[in-house]
């Protein structure tokens, strides 16, 4: 019987039907639509796989066009924009039902030294000793709708541990900053670009929702509208996926029922090995009676 983190990485792992073309399977997280990550992840893997293995991917850029059927299978065409001495740029586009649901440009690089400064990782605490988002739900799991509740409290393959959380029932307003500590649930394998795109995955998780935390809302009122509609992402160094990174996220800004939100992930040693920004709807209804 295979493990979840199996069954996510053969997710991620998409079948080619033809040249530059791929498609994959979805997954029911219990979002009523596919969970952004998954196209991430998915968009990602489908474009590596067109590139020559001394390049490994250094940023991408992506913009959620409509909502995805979790029900369906996804076709991703890979166009091979440029294949330059040290730079390959590709553009993925996601169909559905005819349609595109989500279009991505991304950008590998040979590998290549020089310059080198980041910025300091926050003096954080665990990953040890804090509850993880499965553990916390389970403690509240009466107060889980019931046709969501099988989807949270299922084994998951990615180990979040949130150092800030907010009671999902009775947020109070706090500073739009946010620390968690994640990993895969199981030893990934010796593959750098399984690492990046399952990096992609995880990285949707929760960014968002960091522009709610000045406004004392949460994404399970049913008058909030939340979803991704853009996300960016900077590789800088190598790392692993089954050791614990710390996702560093805040939101500078929100306005016009946007909300833009920043993330920096950091190994535990302090090295800084990705950058993200993503703008997300956080609509709230009541705003529109």
């Amino acid at each position: 019987m295979k493990s979840v983190l199996e069954e996510l990485l053969e997710l991620l792992s998409l079948e080619k039907i033809e040249e530059n073309i791929f498609r994959g399977k979805s997954q029911d997280l219990g979002f009523g639509n596919i969970f952004g990550g998954q196209v991430l992840g998915q968009s990602l893997s489908a474009a590596s796989q067109t590139v020559s293995d001394d390049r490994n991917v250094h940023s991408l850029h992506g913009y959620f066009l409509r909502a995805g059927d979790p029900k369906m299978a996804i076709i991703y065409n890979v166009d091979r924009l440029r294949d330059g001495k040290s730079f390959t740029t590709r553009r993925v586009v996601a169909i559905q039902k005819g349609r595109p649901i989500f279009a991505m440009s991304c950008s590998f690089q040979v590998n290549e030294s020089g310059f080198e400064h980041q910025e300091q990782m926050p003096d954080i605490k665990g990953p040890e000793g804090i509850p993880s988002d499965f553990e916390r739900l389970n403690q509240i799991q009466d107060r889980i709708p019931a046709k969501i509740r099988d989807k949270l409290l299922c084994e998951k393959p990615i180990e979040i541990r949130q150092v800030n959380p907010i009671n999902p029932f009775k947020p109070q307003k706090n500073d739009p900053l946010k620390f968690a500590w994640f990993k895969t649930n199981g030893e990934m394998p010796d593959n750098k670009p399984v690492h990046q795109y399952m990096l992609a995955y995880a990285s949707d998780f929760g960014l968002v929702s960091t522009s709610l935390y000045p406004h004392g809302h949460t994404y399970w009122e049913p008058d909030m509208q939340v979803a991704s509609l853009d996300h960016s992402m900077w590789f800088h160094h190598d790392f692993r996926m089954d050791d614990w990174l710390l996702y560093v996220m805040k939101s500078p800004a929100a306005s016009k029922a946007r909300g833009l939100s920043q993330g920096s992930i950091f190994t535990r040693d302090g090295k800084l090995v990705a950058s993200t920004t993503q703008e997300g709807l956080i609509r709230y209804h009541k705003f529109m009676i």
